[in-house]
């Protein structure tokens, strides 16, 4: 098979297209894909120039989400069939391969039937973020109905989601963006309130909504000084949720002066701890996702695909920053 490997940290042009041996099933419960299409996600790009979690076992292939057909099956595999369409999150940490490949094989318990209105570039590009969003929102902040949320960053990847996410569960949503373009795609996918923060004042502008009580869930998907702009923006006694690691000058006293809930969401946690039921949990999240894009009231946007063995543009594009929704690789 064709594979883009990474052999060492550094920038985009480490990672190389090249032949690499076929996968092959050796455990019972495990099945064959033929990958479609990968997601491009930050997260490569940060393993690409940093180096992976399991250094010593290189070449790594990236790529933590994908989309494909299933075309062999482990001996004991009842729950799928050649053929089937399908959808994950599994991989690319440097110790399983990943999805920037033609072929690769997982337990079955980690994978779920594609959507069936999704294309196979759709499918990539929604499973890293979906489970993000979700967790973050659903799980660690337990929005509710009645609430307003703040979202970082509407129209990225995570972001787009989250807003469509909070929008499901009737909750009223406020985002920021920056441009017109974004403005009008992040009011498609839900937006109650949209802020473009180049031109306004996203503290006055949350205040007006909220009526200057706050906000009962932000959520940090950009990471630096937004997180303790969620601080600023959250009401007492709210909740709020980072992707990232939070800066060294982290308003930390704001945060304990409104007795805010701080939550941190990772969704690579459960490949890295091995925590198979977590894993399973993210499983469920992506199946749930499949009813929800099948009955249109959730969808994913791709801004740009590259071929498989462009790898290395597709990363200069993205860390250059600027785009909406998600980037996608073709085999």
């Amino acid at each position: 098979m064709k594979a883009v490997l990474l052999q060492r940290p550094g920038d985009p042009t480490t990672l190389s297209y090249q032949s690499y041996p076929d996968p092959q099933i050796q455990q019972p419960h495990q099945l064959k894909i033929q990958i479609k299409a990968a997601g491009v996600n930050p997260i490569d790009t940060k393993l690409r120039s940093r180096g992976t979690f399991y250094p010593d076992q290189m070449p790594a292939i990236l790529g933590c989400d994908g989309s494909g057909v299933v075309v062999e099956l482990g001996s004991e595999v009842t729950h799928f069939q050649i053929g089937d369409e399908v959808y994950f999150c599994r991989g690319g940490l440097g110790d399983i391969p990943g999805t920037y490949c033609d072929l690769t094989v997982l337990e079955a318990q980690y994978v779920a039937p594609k959507p069936q209105n999704l294309d196979f570039v759709q499918a990539a590009a929604a499973p890293l973020v979906l489970i993000t969003a979700w967790e973050a929102l659903y799980d660690r902040a337990q929005i509710q109905p009645d609430h307003t949320v703040f979202v970082q960053g509407g129209s990225g990847g995570v972001g787009h989601v989250a807003i469509q996410l909070a929008k499901q569960r009737g909750a009223r949503v406020c985002t920021t963006v920056s441009t017109p373009q974004k403005a009008r795609l992040a009011r498609e996918w839900g937006a109650d309130q949209v802020i473009q923060y180049p031109i306004e004042s996203v503290e006055e502008a949350v205040r007006d909504w909220t009526e200057g009580v706050g906000v009962d869930v932000a959520l940090d998907t950009l990471g630096g000084a937004s997180l303790s702009q969620c601080f600023e923006l959250a009401r007492p006694y709210g909740r709020v949720v980072t992707l990232l690691a939070p800066a060294s000058d982290t308003a930390w006293s704001t945060a304990r002066t409104k007795n805010l809930t701080l939550s941190y969401e990772l969704m690579l946690t459960p490949m890295l701890q091995g925590m198979a039921a977590a894993q399973q949990h993210q499983v469920e999240i992506l199946k749930r996702c499949k009813t929800w894009f099948e009955d249109q009231v959730l969808q994913v946007h791709v801004h740009k695909t590259f071929p498989l063995a462009a790898a290395a543009d597709a990363h200069e594009f993205l860390e250059r920053g600027g785009m909406t929704g998600k980037v996608v690789l073709i085999p």
